[in-house]
């Protein structure tokens, strides 16, 4: 996937950040084989790197500092070198390894780290391949390690690295309002309008208030972060955009409140979510218009040289404020 966000760097470069990650002896110099860019991502450029003794990494470099991001998506990397940690050592989910992490900007103009490479199936990618059965027990797999993730506990409500808000309600209002202001600075058009998004927020802004233990959400955990080997789930990446929150706000749960977002039965059931509240449900269609609305801005901030996303995410954004009752015009 291309963006303006991916912070391409020359061989020499990656050469030099090779040599302080894992010492001079394992940088390879023979060809440029030895490289190769992972393009599946949407936000940081990663490689594939070989080493010279043969094994090989990764390296994810967080985007140019002149390029402009979400303000939700400043200090991705930090928060995900967070995310990992808190994984590694609350949970049994495998994430792949950090072997070295640099923030120093002497070598790079950004954060960079390097981790284990894990050769197995993007999901996502192979899903065409996949038997109806298939697809269903990765479903469930895929809920039951969400459910894990949610079982850390936060210290607040908010980014990893805080600061944190003491309640749901204040965090998540903050959230929608950061974006929305970014979507404002830079002019971008939204169905119904800026004021009519904040006004349909605030009238279901009550059902937030059930929500008070403040638990790790991976929230970005679809099957395209998802690497499969045999049946199993064997690695989960890209956790920069992780937060301490309310679980139902996974992304495995949009489906149940629009199908645009896949079929979320087979992860609720191996989830274990018993039916939804109504109060649940309205917080996952807030929850719905958050990512729909994320979807839409971020097509200005990536520079996006087509429409399609913008008008998928349109329609979504739509179709979840007529559930929360907001009738068009």
């Amino acid at each position: 996937m291309e963006s303006i966000t991916k912070n391409r760097q020359s061989v020499e470069a990656l050469r030099t950040m090779v040599a302080r990650a894992y010492g001079p002896d394992e940088v390879c110099d023979a060809g440029e084989d030895w490289v190769g860019e992972l393009t599946d991502g949407w936000f940081n450029v990663a490689y594939r790197i070989r080493l010279r003794s043969g094994t090989h990494v990764v390296l994810k470099i967080a985007p140019p500092p002149d390029v402009e991001v979400m303000t939700y998506e400043r200090g991705a990397m930090a928060t995900e070198l967070e995310a990992l940690r808190l994984i590694r050592e609350h949970t049994k989910v495998p994430v792949p390894e950090v072997d070295f992490a640099d923030r120093t900007h002497e070598v790079c103009d950004a954060d960079y780290f390097f981790m284990t490479y894990v050769d197995a199936d993007n999901l996502n990618a192979i899903r065409g391949t996949l038997t109806e059965a298939e697809i269903t027990a990765y479903g469930e797999a895929l809920g039951a390690v969400t459910r894990e993730l949610n079982t850390i506990p936060g210290p607040a409500f908010g980014p990893l690295a805080g600061p944190g808000d003491s309640t749901w309600r204040a965090a998540f209002l903050r959230m929608v309002e950061e974006l929305l202001k970014d979507g404002e600075r830079r002019g971008v058009v939204v169905p119904r309008g800026y004021d009519v998004i904040r006004e349909v927020v605030a009238a279901h802004a009550d059902a937030l208030d059930e929500v008070t233990e403040p638990r790790f959400v991976e929230w970005d955990l679809w099957p395209g972060n998802c690497m499969v080997r045999d049946g199993r789930i064997v690695a989960v990446l890209d956790h920069e955009r992780a937060f301490y929150g309310d679980p139902l706000m996974e992304f495995g749960f949009a489906g149940s409140e629009s199908s645009a977002f896949g079929d979320a039965t087979a992860f609720i059931r191996g989830y274990g979510h018993r039916p939804f509240t109504t109060a649940e449900r309205i917080r996952r269609r807030l929850y719905n218009l958050h990512l729909a609305l994320i979807q839409v801005i971020e097509t200005d901030f990536r520079a996006h040289t087509d429409t399609e996303q913008y008008d998928w995410a349109c329609k979504r954004l739509r179709e979840t404020l007529a559930l929360l009752g907001e009738q068009a015009d």
